[in-house]
């Protein structure tokens, strides 16, 4: 068993990446332009001036900041009328880790006020060692440098690390960190590089606890 755990936490954690996928759709008509369906798996787990890149490369026409700020109240606004929508094994993996001497972190791309929020309002915040949001970092995932953080902060190297993920920007990010990044897939199918890539491609939080029992992660 690896000395740390790091978690995305939209799709991994909590059932929110649905949340920006409708929410992308919404912002779109919003602002006059037909939705393109290749559009959130290309700005998941993204952040910042990243983020804005891939809204100006999908909709040229808009103002990407304005844009992305536009879906990001949307979600706020769901996330404030309604409870925090939890993956199922989130508290069982977190009591796992934690009997285990494993240490823990959340790296998300997600506001730190969205972050805490969705971690104190779920009662687990006490279970994570470090918080990361990528807003913080000088580059947004695929870069490595959340998760490269994110086991600093820990005390960790890299390679003592797991990450969790469900994007193509986070593991190529985790991938990055040389990290034993672990696919936990949630909008966005596992690709054929990925699946040689990852350490291992479990279908839940449940199955990760499974496999890394069975010795095989």
């Amino acid at each position: 068993m690896k000395k740390a755990a790091i978690f995305d936490m939209d799709g991994v954690l909590f059932d929110t990446e649905r949340l920006y996928r409708e929410s992308w759709v919404e912002t779109a008509a919003q602002f006059g332009q037909a939705f393109l369906p290749a559009f959130p798996a290309a700005v998941c787990g993204t952040s910042g001036a990243k983020l804005q890149a891939v809204v100006r490369e999908y909709y040229p026409a808009v103002d990407a900041a304005a844009f992305v700020e536009c879906c990001m109240e949307r979600v706020r606004k769901v996330l404030r009328e309604q409870p925090v929508p939890e993956k199922p094994g989130l508290h069982e993996i977190l009591t796992f880790f934690r009997g285990n001497g494993v240490k823990i972190a959340v790296a998300s791309s997600s506001e730190p006020s969205m972050i805490e929020s969705n971690l104190r309002r779920t009662g687990v915040i006490d279970h994570f060692d470090a918080v990361v949001s990528g807003v913080q970092m000088p580059r947004s995932k695929p870069a490595p440098d959340i998760f490269l953080e994110a086991a600093r902060r820990l005390g960790c190297a890299p390679e003592d690390c797991y990450v969790f993920e469900d994007g193509l920007s986070g593991l190529r990010a985790g991938l990055a960190a040389g990290c034993a990044t672990v696919m936990i897939p949630d909008l966005t199918p596992p690709t054929d590089e990925l699946r040689v890539a990852c350490a291992a491609i479990c279908d839940s939080l449940h199955a990760v606890i499974d496999a890394i029992r069975a010795g095989t992660i």
